[in-house]
């Protein structure tokens, strides 16, 4: 399957240039939307082409989560519903296809039109979009999920709605957004909001986290059947609206989904082994490589697929508050890297297999580059060059050990920058000449194994430093809220990133991000220089522009040292069972958890 999924990618890196080459310039309602360029599908294309557009329907899966769930509703900030809800059961006006960096088609919208500049959007309703209750999607609905989502939904939905100047209905199906500021990709982000049922909360509280509140939408699935904290189980509409659109042709095939919730990873994979789940994804290489020979393996009941992809790695890692010493120093920060012995931890957990990231967009052609900044990067990095980092424009590197455990050469330069940020060791303990002594709490849920066995030899070269080290496995529920009210020093941390960054990137590290409860800034930047970068790649009008952007920014957060990095997840490894079949063609963005189960079915062999 390789070879196809390499074709495709050269195609497209190939063309990659000319979709930044112009920029739509019509008024004209048309079928999909892209960030630069036009889409790479015709109005008339029949299927994505990377489905089985005869995939047969039917079949039972079961997938498993660590934790539990209290709400079912994933759209409010309060509450741990699954998280799969918002992908599974509620569409958006429009529909991604996951072939090309960043192109919506219509979904419950027939078409979408922009002027040249894009300060409005309009879409145009499908006359036969539907609820899973068979009630028709009207404009009352459209604008009423975007104005509540906006103001009561989850923070994640309430970046756009600062941005909409007006949003009003333009004709019996149609519904137009006017935005406040110059962005580009607001059309898109708008398109993908999900659209909930409007007279459904007219005598309930929408922001309600119990159960028995499970917000009623568009999407091929609905909840059927539920016990909290243990499982969840979905059951496809055999009346879903979309069963023949284009854009979902092939696709959501399964009869039934089920989600089973476990104590913790090891929980999980036993049930796995024992034939209570179809299907399990490893982030660990050495794990995929030993774990997997077990009886139901062996007899071919069990099969093992690595799914390449050519998205960026993202960050996962160690996040550090910045918002409280020690942290608020970058030289403390860098002593942090530079105690973690990624080589040496590296090889004891994954056999040395997985390679590290080495910036927030590595694997992608959107990292940065190695030395010192370039060109119209140095440019846009030189006006804020007094409060960057040491490093962001000089070029910066992670540190790497010998490889072996006690990583002298490393600890030593640890020690000699935490001396010189006015730390030593006092009778045995790291202390500040304030007298603060440095004692270090690591936040983890407790399910996060692997995680703690991470933090277990982190700790061992710490103690070296005279940091003691403190680490609270506590529940999903303590975990959310914990991280919700910034009320950690250092915890778990993963970012993914798209091959066309965006307005997210705000939610992720923008100013007006850091000190809101419920921010997903958990590092705490607050930076004009990365807010500048920001805007200026969602207002780029070529792509000069915005691979210099995303460069600076890359080079601006990795300079930062605001993360620990770990490995990365060069390829999607997924265990399952054999009648679980998936399309020969892979997708540009490879394995995304958010949509691979639509792509599957299931077929006994």
């Amino acid at each position: 399957m390789r070879p196809v999924f390499f074709l495709a990618r050269a195609a497209l890196i190939a063309g990659f240039a000319a979709i930044f080459t112009a920029v739509s310039a019509t008024e004209e309602s048309r079928h999909g939307i892209a960030m630069y360029g036009d889409p790479a599908l015709p109005p008339d294309f029949v299927s994505l082409p990377y489905v089985n557009p005869d995939a047969p329907k039917g079949g039972r899966v079961v997938f498993g989560n660590t934790g539990g769930f209290d709400s079912l509703n994933p759209f409010i900030p309060k509450g741990t519903p699954p998280w799969q809800l918002r992908y599974w059961t509620h569409e958006g006006l429009m529909g991604r296809s996951w072939d090309e960096p960043f192109t919506l088609y219509g979904l419950l919208a027939e078409s979408v039109r922009v002027p040249e500049d894009r300060a409005w959007v309009e879409f145009t309703l499908r006359p036969e979009a539907r609820f899973s209750d068979g009630s028709p999607v009207t404009v009352e609905d459209v604008i009423w999920s975007y104005e509540t989502l906006g103001t009561e939904g989850h923070l994640r939905y309430r970046g756009l709605w600062s941005r909409i100047e007006t949003i009003e209905a333009t004709g019996p199906r149609s519904v137009r957004l006017t935005f406040n500021t110059e962005d580009r990709e607001l059309a898109l982000i708008a398109g993908l909001r999900p659209i909930l049922k409007k007279a459904q909360w007219d005598d309930a509280s929408f922001t309600s986290s119990d159960l028995s509140n499970i917000p009623i939408g568009t999407g091929a699935y609905v909840v059927s059947r539920y016990e909290g904290g243990r499982y969840v189980e979905l059951s496809r509409n055999p009346d879903y609206w979309a069963n023949d659109l284009p854009l979902t042709r092939g696709t959501q095939n399964f009869d039934t989904m089920r989600i089973e919730f476990y104590g913790d990873q090891t929980v999980l994979f036993e049930a796995f082994k024992a034939g209570e789940l179809s299907a399990i994804r490893e982030f660990n290489a050495e794990a995929w490589s030993r774990d997997y020979d077990f009886p139901a393996a062996r007899a071919g009941r069990i099969v093992k697929t690595e799914i390449p992809h050519d998205r960026p790695s993202g960050m996962t890692g160690f996040v550090m508050n910045t918002r409280k010493p020690p942290f608020d120093d970058w030289r403390v920060r860098e002593a942090m890297i530079l105690a973690f012995n990624f080589e040496y931890i590296n090889d004891t957990m994954t056999g040395g297999a997985q390679p590290r990231i080495t910036s927030y967009f590595s694997n992608s052609h959107l990292a940065m580059k190695d030395g010192p900044a370039q060109g119209l990067t140095r440019d846009l990095l030189r006006p804020f060059a007094a409060e960057l980092t040491p490093g962001t424009i000089e070029g910066y590197r992670l540190p790497e050990s010998d490889g072996t455990a006690r990583n002298r050469r490393n600890l030593r330069t640890a020690a000699a920058l935490l001396e010189e940020a006015g730390w030593s060791i006092v009778d045995g303990r790291l202390t500040h000449t304030d007298g603060e002594v440095f004692d270090l709490e690591v936040l983890l849920r407790q399910s996060a194994r692997d995680m703690q066995s991470m933090v277990d030899l982190y700790t061992r070269s710490l103690s070296r430093l005279g940091i003691s080290v403190l680490v609270s496995g506590v529940d999903d529920a303590q975990y959310n809220a914990r991280i919700q009210n910034l009320d950690f020093e250092m915890t778990d941390f993963r970012r993914d990133l798209s091959l066309s960054p965006g307005g997210e990137q705000r939610l992720y590290w923008g100013s007006d991000q850091a000190h809101e409860v419920g921010t997903r800034n958990l590092m705490g930047v607050s930076s004009a220089a990365v807010d500048t970068m920001i805007d200026t790649m969602l207002q780029a009008k070529d792509r000069e522009t915005f691979l210099a952007a995303t460069r600076a920014l890359d080079r601006i957060l990795t300079a930062g040292r605001y993360v620990i990095p770990i490995w990365q997840f060069d390829v999607g490894r997924i265990a399952h069972i054999s009648a679980m079949k998936r399309p020969e063609q892979v997708p540009l963005y490879g394995d995304r958890v958010d949509y691979m189960p639509a792509l599957w079915w299931y077929e006994p062999d």
